[in-house]
């Protein structure tokens, strides 16, 4: 442990602290691991993993209740991929008939899309896949959003970056705020022995949430304006245009060497555009911190801790990346014919190094 991951202040314990960004990109890689398989096992692992790092280095900070929030949705999205699989068909084919259901007559324009009809195991089976694989992506958010703090993340944001960056936490914030008081009012009109479920219950909740919501934002939105939030400083015109040429330059570059390097034409020349447009967007984004007059207090040390954080997502994104390449079957079990999923040895191995972070000590506060 670093010097600089020890936080000291006069009179109080030493402070254990975790860059947020950390967080983050270690998230973003466990979601892009997700995006590399539909093997429900290793999605499950994926979940199984993030999970548990989450219930041993969650805070008590209200923004760190969204995770179960993000769980519900996640399994809502899996459902209603099913659902859509069942009532509007699917184009897999199938021999295992599970239910036949009433079929809706669509007027000649609406070909290739029935309503009802017949309903297979197969196309069942490959809209659970497709749905946890996107149900897996949404874990991995709310993970992020339950270990890494919003305003510490806010700090961390290049100039450039940091009006786009207040608006983006400044709805994260909101989320959490608004689900502690849903279930605030729930429990208060329990309490009172009045309905808190169906549309009455809704609609005497909802209105309160909505009301005390709004008066938080004239709140906010008055406090921003007191501390200067939204002032820029006077660059020329030149500085301006170079700005905007690199990032924009750099993020179609990023756009086009993502694509060559996901395509087998495109892997000779994928690699050496991403970076180039990687450094372009960097050059612009540190270009255009010069319009921005904050200076950051005390910002969080990125030592080897958080290193460790994102070496172990990154490192699952890639092993997985490559498991994908040489071994498809394993990560993509097939579905026609409809055959068992099994468990691939060392890309189940590679996903539990997702475990790591569970190592790092928790945070003080």
């Amino acid at each position: 442990m670093s010097p600089g991951d020890l936080r000291v202040r006069p009179g109080r314990s030493r402070r254990i602290t975790l860059h947020p960004g950390a967080w983050w990109l270690w998230a973003v890689s466990l979601g892009t691991a997700a995006t590399r398989t539909t093997n429900p096992l290793l999605l499950g692992l994926l979940i199984a993993a993030s999970g548990y790092v989450v219930a041993t280095h969650r805070s008590s900070a209200p923004w760190a209740r969204s995770y179960t929030a993000f769980v519900k949705l996640a399994l809502a999205v899996l459902v209603v991929r099913v659902v859509f699989a069942v009532a509007l068909g699917s184009p897999i084919p199938g021999t295992h008939t599970l239910l036949t259901l009433p079929e809706v007559p669509l007027p000649h324009w609406a070909q290739g899309i029935r309503l009802g009809g017949r309903v297979t195991a197969e196309a069942v089976v490959f809209a659970a896949y497709d749905g946890l694989k996107l149900a897996t992506l949404l874990v991995c958010v709310g993970a992020a959003n339950a270990l890494a703090s919003p305003t510490r993340l806010l700090k961390s944001l290049p100039g450039a970056l940091y009006e786009t960056g207040v608006a983006v936490v400044v709805a994260l914030t909101f989320a959490p705020h608004l689900i502690a008081d849903v279930q605030r009012l729930r429990a208060a009109r329990r309490l009172r022995g009045r309905p808190d479920r169906g549309v009455r219950g809704l609609l005497q909740v909802g209105l309160p949430v909505l009301e005390g919501a709004l008066e938080r934002s004239v709140a906010l939105a008055a406090a921003m304006e007191s501390r200067g939030y939204g002032r820029t400083a006077e660059v020329s015109t030149r500085v301006r245009r170079t700005t905007a040429a690199l990032t924009l330059g750099g993020l179609l570059g990023v756009c086009a060497g993502t694509y060559g390097l996901l395509t087998a034409e495109g892997g000779s020349y994928g690699l050496p555009v991403l970076l180039a447009g990687v450094a372009a967007a960097l050059a612009g984004l540190r270009l255009g911190g010069r319009r921005s007059l904050r200076t950051r207090y005390r910002p969080d040390p990125w030592g080897p801790r958080a290193w460790l954080v994102t070496g172990s997502g990154a490192a699952v994104a890639a092993l997985l990346t490559l498991a994908s390449v040489r071994d498809p079957q394993a990560l993509h079990p097939g579905v026609v014919p409809l055959v068992a999923p099994t468990l691939p040895l060392w890309p189940a191995a590679a996903v539990l190094l997702a475990l790591l972070p569970a190592l790092v000590p928790r945070e003080h506060p």
